[in-house]
């Protein structure tokens, strides 16, 4: 799974959001804002990694179990999904 052409993170007046741009601005207006989680979710994913390497790296951030970690990566995930900010 990948992000989708045209969406993208963006630190602004120091929140972390999730714009649309381009093709991708004429399905999806206004902007999401994201967690520290969402973060590095989205870097995860920007970086290729897999949903287990990404709950890896929110593990390593912060001082959470793995089951925890897992049910935050997935429902973000889900969210993704529902966007429609991913291509599978």
């Amino acid at each position: 799974m990948r992000i989708k052409r045209g969406f993208v993170m963006r630190d602004v007046a120091g929140q972390t959001v999730i714009i649309a741009t381009g093709e991708a601005s004429k399905t999806f207006q206004g902007m999401i804002r994201v967690n520290g989680t969402g973060k590095i979710v989205w870097q995860g994913l920007t970086d290729g990694l897999d949903e287990n390497a990404i709950v890896d790296r929110v593990t390593a951030e912060y001082d959470i179990d793995r089951a925890t970690a897992a049910h935050d990566v997935a429902a973000f995930i889900g969210q993704m999904r529902d966007n429609g900010f991913l291509a599978e």
